[in-house]
């Protein structure tokens, strides 16, 4: 009675099975990488914004927000700010580069008058380029 003790192996003694360990291996550490970023590119201040219907615009690496909430607190991304420390505290965020665009959210509630004030002072320290953030609506077809 013969008996063949490694199925796995041909004629010429070559295993025949894939090593999958390495692709595991890659793939726990990209999970890990993205559980660590995911955080890291959200806002976490909570402002109830305005609907809007345009088409949403790509967003850049490191989006810089400019936050007011209902009752006129400011935030620069999860960071507090008063009126007086938010041009120098914007000032370090972008390194001094004019041309990035700030992204202005305010909570549909806050009147027009400190908003104008806000995106003047942005406008009068020479940010020109403002987006204003809104909440995405979907439409039924």
């Amino acid at each position: 009675m013969a008996m063949r003790l490694n199925e796995n192996l041909d004629d010429n003694g070559e295993m025949h099975e894939i090593n999958v360990t390495p692709f595991i291996d890659v793939m726990l550490v990209l999970l890990i990488i993205f559980m660590v970023a995911a955080p890291l590119a959200t806002v976490d201040v909570k402002v109830n914004l305005p609907a809007s219907s345009s088409q949403p615009q790509p967003r850049p690496e490191k989006p810089i927000y400019l936050s007011v909430k209902a009752d006129k607190t400011m935030f620069l991304g999860n960071d507090p700010v008063t009126e007086a420390d938010m041009i120098t505290t914007l000032n370090a965020a972008t390194e001094g580069k004019k041309d990035t665009t700030i992204f202005f959210r305010a909570d549909k509630t806050v009147d027009y008058e400190t908003m104008m004030k806000v995106m003047d002072t942005l406008h009068q320290a020479g940010y020109l380029k403002i987006g204003l953030v809104g909440q995405e609506v979907t439409q039924a077809k």
